[in-house]
């Protein structure tokens, strides 16, 4: 895939990716978009290289993960070793997230464990399935459908207790 091809898809894929980058950093705005220049910088550059064996969309994904991830580790190793605060409350919601539906969806989400909630969100927010969102992930397929069928059913009787 020549760079210009490369370009045309990170643009097409931008909106998602976003929103994957959102839910890998806990929804911090800020942080969310950080994360994603950094990815596409890495992809530019060439120093992730997507090598065909899954969607586009799946590598990139993973590689948003994965440098969510790492960012996450050195904000807090800087932060025990500088002794710092832990870093400031999200930005208010924009609108989507202000109706009530919403922000008892997202507040549910939130209690999943960390695996259930990616697994969810690949598969609803962002059209993957359960398959593409274990390889996002780097998890078994297997392990991908457990945290689906788990996370699904907890997020279900979290809805219910409200």
């Amino acid at each position: 895939m020549d760079r210009a091809e490369l370009e045309r898809e990170l643009e097409r894929l931008h909106a998602a990716s976003f929103g994957w980058a959102l839910g890998c950093c806990g929804r911090n705005h800020d942080e969310a978009q950080e994360v994603l220049q950094t990815v596409y910088v890495k992809v530019l550059d060439g120093k992730a290289r997507f090598d065909g064996r899954s969607s586009l969309k799946t590598w990139l994904f993973a590689v948003i993960r994965r440098t969510a991830q790492a960012q996450r580790r050195t904000r807090w190793i800087r932060s025990l070793a500088l002794l710092r605060m832990p870093p400031p409350p999200d930005p208010p919601r924009n609108e989507y997230e202000r109706s009530e539906e919403t922000a008892r969806l997202v507040a549910a989400l939130r209690r999943l464990a960390r695996r259930q909630r990616e697994v969810l969100e690949l598969v609803f927010y962002h059209d993957m399935t359960v398959e593409e969102a274990g390889q996002a992930m780097q998890i078994s397929v297997g392990s991908a459908r457990v945290h689906y069928a788990r996370g699904k059913k907890r997020l279900e009787a979290l809805l219910a207790d409200e």
